[in-house]
């Protein structure tokens, strides 16, 4: 599965006009077959039932577990790669976590580092069975899952702190708020979505989706869960970032199912851990 990087402003086509991201007037598309309109060869991809179940969009929570095949491959210990980790504190080094995600974050510390924030600390990553076991005993449900529904277990999540006072009144959480989801991280518990997470406010938590998922979900003003939902209702949505379009496609599968991808070029495909996956494209102009 391939990824890329996009750190820019973003233009949700989403079948209404709004002002977002500094667009003052939009075009809008959702849920039309525009393939015809751009100089995109197609062709198609047989997925098991086994791609529902990983990616980066994977629904986890106290109705959906997690299954074996979400475990991300490339899971490290963070204090064993300081290359990673020159822009933010470990609470502990032997913190574990997705390198991809590593890698976004020291990024998006990056970022911050550039406008004079720089005080972020990582206090959780990944967590093993046991250990979600053990801080759910302790927490209680209102603020923890138990294993197996924790998104720690997936190693895409993280706790953010800061060095400087408590996450939600310091400079490192104010930025977060204003800017991780151009990074692709969400703010994954906020305060006025706990009737649909299932979970009260959690300001340090953040959920990496990638982009431009993260982009669209804070324009829309949407929790995972609402996202996902909006993406199976519409089936096919259009977003434009830096110029290039994306085509965004939730396809049910059972079993054996062919999904469009392009030809040539590049494209993910992540699970929803429910029914079926989203197939994000990058797509060409027509001349």
């Amino acid at each position: 599965m391939r990824k890329w990087f996009l750190a820019s402003a973003f233009i949700l086509l989403s079948g209404c006009s709004f002002s977002g991201f500094g667009a003052s007037d939009t075009q809008v598309s959702e849920g039309t077959n525009t393939k015809l309109a751009y100089a995109q060869n197609w062709t198609t991809l047989e997925v098991g039932k086994d791609q529902v179940y990983q990616g980066d969009l994977v629904l986890v929570n106290r109705e959906k577990a997690i299954r074996p095949e979400a475990l991300p491959d490339d899971i490290i210990r963070l204090g064993e790669h300081p290359e990673l980790t020159e822009g933010f504190a470990l609470l502990d080094p032997s913190l574990e976590l997705s390198k991809e995600v590593a890698l976004k974050f020291e990024q998006m510390t990056a970022a911050a580092a550039r406008d004079g924030v720089k005080h972020f600390r990582i206090s959780s990553g990944y967590r093993n069975n046991s250990e979600q076991d053990k801080l759910f005993e302790e927490k209680g449900p209102d603020y923890a899952l138990p294993a197996g529904h924790s998104e720690h277990n997936l190693g895409l999540s993280l706790d953010i702190g800061s060095t400087a006072g408590g996450i939600d009144q310091s400079s490192e959480g104010k930025w977060l708020k204003k800017n991780a989801w151009k990074y692709g991280f969400v703010l994954r518990y906020p305060k006025d979505k706990s009737g649909t997470t299932g979970i009260q406010y959690e300001p340090w938590h953040f959920r990496y989706v990638g982009l431009p998922h993260s982009l669209i979900m804070k324009e829309k003003n949407f929790v995972l869960e609402e996202y996902l939902a909006y993406l199976k209702e519409k089936k096919t949505i259009f977003a434009k970032a830096n110029g290039v379009h994306y085509q965004i496609e939730y396809v049910s599968v059972s079993k054996k199912t062919d999904v469009p991808v392009p030809a040539e070029g590049r494209y993910t495909i992540s699970g929803d851990n429910s029914g079926g996956v989203i197939v994000t494209v990058p797509l060409k102009e027509a001349a």
